[in-house]
């Protein structure tokens, strides 16, 4: 879906949030968190993270995991000659993923770290796949193509991301309306607003292999698998068009 920069933020609800506010809300509903929303999440959160076809041995980073369901499964996905890396801003979700992952005896497969993933603490190239489930629509708007950008520094070329997301691209319905009214009135209740996923994707330089649209609560949902493309192959490819036009 084609949109333009006057349409993201028109359109877009605004995070006026503090990213301390942000951290001090997780820690203190870490332990709670999956009683509260992650149970209606796991489900379309789990779907996507198959469609990302996680092979043993490979590199694979989650930001913002949450109290570590997905970062389980992607473990014991990697097997023992991968690694998984888990990114997230509270340090209470850290504690209960650290627990869980504790018990199941796959802590040795991950790493966690705390911290903003606008700034990812990793190497160029250090991943073969990244995911992230319900989380890019906490930042603001400006923040979205930062974060998808560091993500794609740190993919190997052709290196793949999940992402679920709700969803703005089939336009306002009522229930959307109102769920976006009631953001705005209590963000620190309602934090995630539906945000042009596959929209930022193609602006970041990401090509889309697989899209759908789920539905949480009546809210649309959109399921994307990317690639990080090559830039200077789409560089080529687009001086080679010129050339031949």
């Amino acid at each position: 879906m084609a949109v333009s920069e006057q349409e993201e933020f028109r359109n877009i609800s605004r995070v006026h949030r503090s990213k301390i506010e942000a951290k001090k809300t997780y820690d203190r509903i870490s332990v709670v968190y999956d009683c509260l929303g992650g149970v209606f999440e796991r489900r379309i959160a789990e779907q996507a993270l198959g469609y990302l076809m996680v092979k043993s041995g490979e590199k694979l980073l989650e930001i913002g995991f949450g109290t570590g369901h997905r970062l389980k499964t992607i473990a014991q996905l990697v097997g023992d000659t991968g690694k998984a890396y888990g990114i997230d801003i509270s340090e209470g979700m850290i504690q209960v993923t650290k627990k869980r992952l504790g018990k199941s005896g796959l802590m040795d497969r991950v790493e966690l770290h705390q911290g903003d993933a606008s700034k990812l603490p990793f190497a160029g190239e250090s991943f073969d796949a990244a995911f992230m489930s319900f989380t890019l629509e906490l930042f603001d708007t400006p923040e979205i193509p930062a974060v998808l950008n560091e993500v794609r520094r740190v993919l190997k070329p052709g290196g793949r991301l999940g992402i679920t997301s709700l969803s703005k691209a089939r336009g306002s319905s009522i229930t959307l309306r109102i769920y976006e009214w009631i953001h705005k009135k209590w963000p620190q209740y309602v934090d995630c607003r539906p945000i042009y996923l596959e929209h930022y994707l193609r602006k970041t330089g990401y090509a889309i292999q697989r899209k759908e649209t789920a539905s949480l609560f009546l809210l649309p949902v959109e399921i994307v698998i990317a690639t990080r493309q090559v830039m200077e192959r789409v560089r080529q490819d687009t001086e080679w068009q010129r050339w031949h036009e």
